[in-house]
């Protein structure tokens, strides 16, 4: 009996492919390995995003081979649909499989084989990933420890063209899960779980495909109809697809998480108009301060880059400005990498590494100091929380770490009181619970 292992690199959806492709495979009678060195295949889920990215991925190959020189290699994933030719070449690799046939992996490594592929130095099946209308999805929980809150992808792909993004590129036109399909699911969580996130490639555009008359927030008054989901949190959203429909759900449903992840990029009028983007600042400004007005202890968090092309000292410090303004309660700051075949890797006015980096770090201190901020208004304001791992942890309604009173049991919805500030958190008393 063939072994495997998979690897997932990158962010959730490629995890919750990766989740997919395990049970697929034991599906078809094979059986995991526990670790990497012990397996007869070890399929690589790779991530494509920035340059260190596919040095990560790369590096990850020349181990493998080194390591279990015995095993054959598949990588698949977005790094795979990109450059297949490149990782082909690698020693070790077997296959390549762009995430065009990502479904078909199962059937490729029992023996059956596909058409259409083509030989290099290993067998490349890859195609046009816009023709793509599949979808690879199982829940996944935390690569990091806690165990208690599944993440569920209910999207992929993305309509978007963001000058500096090659994500629709490797992850085809949008596409969701049919909602009978998401309730099916988030019903069997619902009896082991408490919290659960809805994820995606661009979530926000859930529903919004020809013939579909559903939409994002429709589908979460299904789950709160038809289910028994204690809470469920939403991942990342596109700012202008936060309607006030959403927002006022959002606001009115106790079991739907305060929290609203809206990226901004940049908070340069200028910069987002080289960036593609859909929006403006001030179109941006009127989503969170409507989110904040319904939801005044909600988590208000947003992804922001900094070095993109053509940023001055003047358009960083107009950004800075506007990140300032802006009702954050935490970031994810990212620092520009050019990608080959993006609009944005042409262009002039390439920023240097060193102030790339320095500006980061401007960002990330005043990220923390929000954060801090924030975290200070809760003591002594009475809040949910799902208890999490490890023990005596959890995670407030509003997305902050709370270490509780005692080691309470992981995976219970409670009612907690934050009594104290810590580094990271807060400190809470357990009150009961929810």
């Amino acid at each position: 009996m063939t072994r495997f292992f998979v690897q997932n690199f990158g962010c959730r959806a490629t995890q919750a492919d990766g989740a997919a492709l395990e049970a697929q495979l034991a599906g078809r009678g094979l059986e995991g390995a526990g670790e990497r060195a012990e397996a007869d295949l070890v399929i690589l889920n790779t991530c494509t995003v920035t340059a260190e990215a596919d040095n990560d991925a790369r590096s990850t190959i020349r181990r493998v081979h080194r390591e279990n020189p015995n095993a054959r290699i598949l990588v698949t994933g977005c790094y795979a649909q990109r450059a297949p030719g490149e990782l082909s070449k690698m020693p070790g690799v077997e296959w390549v499989v762009g995430n065009s046939h990502k479904t078909s992996i199962a059937e490729l490594v029992a023996g059956e084989g596909l058409p259409g592929s083509t030989l290099y130095h290993g067998q490349i099946v890859n195609g046009d990933i816009f023709e793509t209308r599949d979808i690879l999805t199982a829940p996944i929980l935390d690569s990091t420890g806690d165990r208690t809150r599944p993440n569920l992808k209910i999207q992929d792909g993305c309509h978007n063209r963001c000058s500096f993004c090659v994500i629709p590129f490797v992850r085809g036109r949008s596409r969701f899960v049919d909602a009978d399909q998401v309730v099916e699911q988030v019903r069997q969580l619902a009896t082991k779980y408490r919290e659960v996130v809805l994820s995606g490639i661009n979530l926000g555009r859930w529903g919004r495909e020809a013939g579909s008359t559903m939409r994002l927030a429709d589908l979460l008054r299904r789950l709160l109809a038809e289910t028994d989901m204690q809470r469920i949190r939403l991942s990342s959203v596109e700012p202008m697809d936060f309607t006030d429909d959403l927002l006022g759900l959002m606001a009115e449903s106790s079991r739907i998480a305060k929290h609203v992840h809206a990226p901004l990029q940049s908070g340069s009028d200028t910069i987002l108009r080289r960036m593609h983007r859909k929006y403006r600042p001030r179109h941006y400004a009127d989503r969170l301060e409507k989110a904040r007005k319904l939801m005044p202890d909600a988590a208000i968090g947003a992804d922001v880059m900094t070095g993109f092309p053509g940023e001055t000292d003047e358009l960083f410090e107009e950004s800075r400005a506007f990140i300032e303004a802006m009702p954050y309660t935490y970031l994810h700051v990212f620092t520009y990498s050019e990608r080959p075949g993006t609009p944005a890797a042409l262009m002039e006015g390439s920023v240097p590494v060193s102030i790339r980096k320095a500006r980061n770090k401007v960002l990330r201190d005043l990220a923390a100091q929000k954060n801090l901020a924030f975290r200070e208004q809760m003591p002594g304001r009475e809040v949910t929380a799902v208890t999490i791992e490890p023990l005596g942890l959890a995670l407030t309604d509003n997305y902050v770490k709370a270490q509780l009173d005692f080691p309470y049991t992981p995976n219970r919805l409670v009612r907690v009181m934050p009594v104290a500030v810590t580094e990271q958190g807060v400190r809470a008393r357990v009150l009961s619970e929810a």
